[in-house]
């Protein structure tokens, strides 16, 4: 027994993914036939086009067709032109047509991830025959765990569970068996919502329909998890100030990871210029406390963090269906009582801090900066994924690293007008 054999077929993936191409090719082409297929659905479509590139028609061929209608779309979806068209050229007219269907749908809607092969049953039936239905239909599905009770136009009647259907008496109607309070989903809905459904439902799966209620296909758990790991990792990259990259970690490169990152770092360097306006507008101020500048990087920090925190917890609502744009003055008015309660605090240790080096007067700005820009960072930290989604841009781009640089401006502000109201320069 080899090593390979050994091994689970996603910790090969895992060991490929982490390879260069040629090195990765050369380790693919050493697995047995029905192992390297099993290991090549496991990898995400940009490694799967890695390899892809670098394989004669006939295994290139040989690998689309015996991969399920799915997961040939996600790895076409995002593929250039000439992959795309050499592969449906070399498909069988019915892996062909499966496949342009599903990518004939909107892109990051559920048709572009749901499973074409769905086991149909004629409403009319008795659960006897719909089980001996299932049996001759069952090795051509993707999933035979939830079938499509249907009418004569294919339109769905309802859902049944295979489990119901075993064991329900043989000579009962199918229609007994249908679960009537199923959810649907339409096969234009956004992919991202529907996998959030499955999850929060803790359905195996849905069954998708046209607009004029058709089944046309199933969307699985397994799928809509893939979903939800593709979205999640978007967000993570985002709210770090990134662009998300394809394909593993190890195997990107340190020029194309620099690349990702390059834009948002500079467009952050140029918004931090306001920062610096900010301190000039206020060198005088400066001039005659000098020290107030100790406590700067202290008040933008403590800032940044708390409108941080509130950026992070709103996107995550928003991404699990939580918040609504409708309930924007509600998470304001939290998160202001939230911030003041978190300055209060960091008020007494920045209060005390300040009072053993500069004495009492400085420390008293502090403390009242401290409070005022705490519950300032924490609701321009909740409000603006809220506001981002209303306007169609992804809540995670406005996340932390946009916070905190326009916090780092505005709490200086804040700062210095205190420091003049307090100390009277």
């Amino acid at each position: 027994m080899t090593n390979e054999e050994l091994l689970e077929a996603h910790e090969i993936a895992d060991r490929i993914a982490r390879l260069d191409d040629v090195d990765a090719a050369l380790e693919y082409r050493r697995l047995p036939k029905d192992l390297g297929l099993e290991v090549f659905e496991e990898l995400n479509p940009f490694d799967q086009q890695r390899l892809l590139s670098g394989m004669r028609d006939d295994a290139y061929r040989q690998i689309l067709e015996a991969m399920d209608p799915d997961d040939r779309s996600r790895l076409l979806q995002e593929a250039p032109a000439v992959i795309v068209k050499r592969a449906l050229a070399g498909l069988s007219h019915h892996e062909r047509a499966m496949t342009a269907q599903l990518l004939g749908y909107p892109k990051g809607s559920v048709g572009r991830f749901m499973s074409p092969e769905v086991v149909t049953l004629r409403e009319g039936l008795s659960v006897a025959e719909a089980l001996a239905t299932v049996r001759g239909k069952g090795l051509n599905a993707d999933n035979i765990y939830t079938l499509a009770v249907v009418d004569g136009s294919r339109r769905l009647v309802g859902p049944v569970a295979l489990s119901d259907l075993v064991l329900s008496d043989p000579a009962a109607p199918l229609a007994s068996a249908i679960d009537e309070g199923a959810v649907t989903l339409s096969a234009t809905d956004e992919a991202e919502g529907a996998a959030r459904l499955i999850q929060e439902t803790n359905e195996p799966n849905l069954l998708v329909v046209d607009s004029e209620g058709r089944v046309v296909g199933l969307l699985s758990y397994d799928d809509a998890m893939e979903v939800l790991e593709e979205a999640d990792s978007e967000d993570v990259a985002r709210q770090a100030g990134a662009e998300p990259w394809e394909g593993h970690y190890m195997s990107v490169g340190v020029f194309r990871l620099a690349r990702y990152r390059a834009l948002w770092l500079s467009l952050l360097l140029i918004a931090a210029t306001l920062t610096v306006s900010v301190t000039q507008a206020f060198e005088a101020t400066l001039e005659q406390v000098a020290a107030l500048a100790l406590f700067i990087p202290m008040l933008i920090g403590a800032g940044g963090n708390a409108g941080a925190q509130a950026a992070t917890a709103s996107v995550r609502a928003l991404a699990v269906g939580e918040l609504r744009f409708s309930d924007l003055w509600r998470v304001v008015w939290r998160e202001v009582r939230v911030g003041l309660l978190l300055g209060l605090m960091l008020a007494v240790l920045g209060g005390i801090v300040g009072s053993l080096f500069v004495g009492w007067q400085i420390a008293l700005v502090v403390a009242c900066s401290l409070v005022l820009v705490c519950a300032w960072a924490a609701t321009i930290g909740g409000a603006m994924p809220l506001i981002a989604r209303k306007v169609g841009i992804d809540p995670a781009v406005v996340s932390a690293p946009l916070v905190t640089t326009l916090v780092d401006a505005t709490g200086l502000v804040i700062y210095f007008l205190i420091a003049k109201l307090i100390l009277g320069v």
